[in-house]
Parts: C-alpha cells; structure tokens; sequence
C-alpha cells in the first residue's frame, strides 16, 4: 500500500482526515480521522529486508460512540482487504470517543509514502 492508497480510502469513509493530526490552525469537530504509520514488522530474508512492513494506525474521534461511522470504517477496511484490531476509549480531557484500528500493512520499497512531507507531498 501506499500513502495514496489509504489517502483514497479513507476519502470514501466521509470524514475529514489527516497524517498524524490536523494542522494547529485547522481546529476539527468531530467526527473525523487521524492516520499514520508506526513500528516496521519487514520479513528478513538472504540477510536483507525482504518485505517492509509497517503498521497503520487509524483513529476515528467522534462525541459520543457512533455505530454508524464505525461500522462505515470498518466495512470500507475490510472492502478493501485490510485485517484490523480495533480498541476504543473515552479521552476524558478531550471529552472524546476515540476508536482506533490497528493493522499492518505491506508498503512499497518508495519509503517517501511513509514520510510524505519530507519528500514535497502535501499531507494534510
């Protein structure tokens, strides 16, 4: 997968989104989505990287639970073939519902899909 590719899915959920988190000066209200990339899982072979690996991390916020969405995000991930594990907690100091999915995904040997912003790719 490639930052695009999730860029692309999310887009069909609905609801704003961004890499990491929203720009200070773009204050978001709920619902929307927050993604990023975190801790490599590649598959070593012949002393070398053979598959780089990575995992996403995709976090729904909203006011209360909402079923809606959550079942929306959930059947888009797994349209498009994307096995999650999914926790969810009240952020008390933000007076929140955060949903997080967590999968892993195989990228493609162009790291800049995983740092977008140092390569001259807008991310947000």
């Amino acid at each position: 997968m490639t930052y695009e590719q999730i860029s692309s899915i999310l887009e069909t959920v609905g609801l704003p989104y961004a890499y990491y988190q929203f720009p200070d000066d773009t204050p978001q209200t709920p619902p929307f989505l927050c993604f990023y990339f975190e801790n490599s899982n590649d598959v070593y072979a012949d002393d070398k990287n053979y598959k780089r690996i990575t995992g996403l991390t995709i976090e729904f916020y909203s006011d209360s639970k909402d079923f809606f969405y959550e079942a929306l995000i959930e059947d888009t991930l797994t349209a498009n073939g994307l096995v999650y594990r999914k926790s969810e907690q009240f952020l008390d100091t933000e007076k929140m519902h955060e949903t997080v999915y967590e999968m892993q995904v195989a990228i493609s040997d162009d790291w800049s899909i995983l740092y977008p912003d140092h390569f001259g790719k807008k991310i947000c």
